[in-house]
């Protein structure tokens, strides 16, 4: 915004200019409009420009008419319009606020590479990017919980970045993540942001809140006498991802989950042993516009980690929206979600 009132006297220039110069014939336009977008510092020259010359036209009016009428018209046409240009973002806000906390539950059914016939079934609770800070209160990711255990999972996983903006945040969240419970137990990893608030605190927290931490080691779920590789790496971006050390002993002929909060890792990753990688990271985009897509991912693939199912060169992807926000304090036409996978 401007730190000080757009002076008077310019708003009259522009005013004066508009009056006396057509936009759509006089041979003055062009060199009109580059003198008055060239007054004052930057926010100025946008004001400047759209005051003098968007409004008038838009609102239907011809400057170059002297008439005493015209400028009662051209300041209600700045009233009306300023009135549009306030309102539609207040409510394009309003609905992103509203979007942000609208948790839904992505339910899909994912093959998985050698599963045995015990495993037919089970379903997995994937919970990713909680971003516990400003943005998310302590009741939403409460209520993150409560919606989880309702969906009765047989196991239940945690993508990583559990707060958001400081350490403050780190141990209120896992105090409420410690009532999540599942038959095959509740996994998770660390994302980037838990490495920039804090990754001792996360730790402790995941620890104390009986969370079995997966960073570059895995485990076996048996049941009936059948056995799934359940493993996790590190975070891309600040940890080291170390997939031998998670995968351990895991052969061509078993069943594997991977966990890695950043889908990018699956991009580099060859091991053939590998049937389903679970990610976040990437919020769908969290904004995302008809049309387009989301212009922001924080991906060097582009947009083809950005949500959902992905094929990656040597394995299958599923990349959930999360159900926390960072950076900005909305989402637009990307609910935060819950995924709920059946496995076969």
């Amino acid at each position: 915004g401007l730190s000080s009132p757009l002076p008077r006297k310019a708003i009259s220039i522009c005013y004066q200019c508009t009056r006396f110069v057509s936009l759509r014939s006089h041979p003055l336009a062009v060199p009109t409009i580059d003198y008055l977008v060239n007054l004052g510092k930057y926010p100025h020259r946008l004001l400047l420009f759209w005051y003098a010359y968007i409004l008038p036209f838009a609102s239907g009016m011809d400057p170059s008419k002297d008439d005493p009428m015209n400028r009662r018209h051209f300041f209600q046409s700045v009233a009306r319009i300023t009135t549009a240009s306030v309102a539609i973002p207040t409510i394009g806000a309003c609905y992103g606020f509203a979007a942000s906390t609208n948790l839904k539950i992505d339910r899909q059914t994912l093959t998985l590479r050698n599963l045995p016939a015990s495993f037919q079934g089970t379903t997995v609770a994937f919970v990713t990017d909680i971003h516990h800070g400003p943005f998310v209160s302590l009741d939403y990711v409460a209520g993150i919980v409560r919606t989880t255990m309702t969906l009765n999972p047989d196991l239940i996983v945690l993508g990583g970045d559990y707060s958001h903006r400081s350490s403050q945040y780190i141990a209120p969240c896992f105090e409420v993540l410690k009532c999540l419970s599942a038959p095959l137990g509740v996994f998770g990893v660390l994302g980037n942001h838990d490495y920039m608030h804090g990754e001792r605190l996360t730790r402790d927290g995941m620890k104390k809140a009986n969370v079995t931490e997966l960073t570059n080691t895995g485990c076996w779920l048996t049941r009936n006498g059948d056995r799934l590789r359940l493993a996790g790496v590190d975070d891309l971006w600040h940890g080291r991802p170390d997939l031998t050390k998670a995968l351990a002993d895991t052969r061509l002929t078993d069943a594997c989950m991977l966990i890695s909060h950043n889908p990018d890792f699956a991009e580099t990753l060859t091991d053939r042993r590998v049937g389903l990688v679970l990610s976040g990271h990437t919020h769908g985009g969290q904004i995302v516009l008809p049309g387009y897509g989301a212009p922001v991912t924080p991906s060097q693939y582009g947009r083809k980690y950005t949500h959902g199912y992905v094929e990656a060169p040597a394995t299958q992807v599923y990349v959930s929206a999360g159900t926390g926000l960072s950076i900005l304090p909305v989402r637009v036409n990307c609910q935060p979600e819950i995924t709920l996978i059946t496995l076969v």
